[in-house]
């Protein structure tokens, strides 16, 4: 199997693997109810609309655009990366990782809206006759791993937050997120000079242009 065909295969198999998670809990569960699997993970139904401090409609769909294009930009990339033959595989990897997780929160926001009731107090039900929750490009992405590994409270002497409870992990995000953290993880961790050369690259074609105009 070639890079190329790995690197696509390992892009639709996140994509899928995220789609399936956020298609069964959207599916089986009502907004906010939860499946204990250990104590120290559950799988906990909540949704969030993308946005930062509530900016609605038009902000929504510019960051639902923003990502399109970012995606457009990360194919390209990685079609460069394949094409040059010269790059560990294991960053380009990471890199299709990042985009596949991409892809999959992008669809979440795009779709979900049109293609689903909501999930208040019920549970969703998916193409319904009379039309989703949100029209096209306003839909919530679907988030469902919840890892509290620890839960305690501050001891009584810590000024301002003693004796409040405490959750460590408190976050729940799904499997695409997953893989863009993952991903930049890894780059971070093992390949920083290819990460380098390649911004090294940009600059460097950055500056070629500048002279030549």
């Amino acid at each position: 199997m070639s890079k190329s065909q790995k690197t696509i295969l390992l892009v639709f198999l996140i994509i899928f693997m995220d789609q399936f998670s956020k298609l069964w809990v959207k599916t089986h569960l009502q907004l906010g109810e939860g499946i204990h699997v250990f104590d120290w993970f559950y799988i906990l139904f909540v949704e969030n609309n993308g946005m930062a401090f509530g900016i609605e409609f038009i902000g929504k769909i510019f960051l639902s655009l923003f990502r399109i294009i970012a995606v457009c930009l990360l194919v390209y990339y990685i079609y460069k990366l394949l094409k040059g033959n010269k790059t560990p595989y294991g960053y380009i990897a990471s890199v299709a990782a990042v985009l596949a997780g991409a892809i999959g929160n992008i669809i979440d926001c795009v779709f979900y809206g049109i293609m689903f009731t909501d999930s208040y107090g019920r549970v969703a039900k998916m193409f319904p006759p009379e039309g989703g929750y949100e029209t096209l490009f306003r839909g919530k992405v679907v988030d469902m791993l919840y890892f509290p590994i620890i839960e305690s409270s501050f001891p009584s002497w810590i000024p301002f937050v003693g004796g409040q409870d405490f959750v460590f992990f408190s976050p729940v995000f799904n499997l695409a997120d997953s893989a863009i953290c993952i991903g930049i993880f890894v780059i971070i961790l093992f390949y920083r000079n290819t990460l380098k050369t390649e911004l090294d690259a940009l600059d460097d074609i950055q500056i070629r242009k500048v002279n030549e105009a």
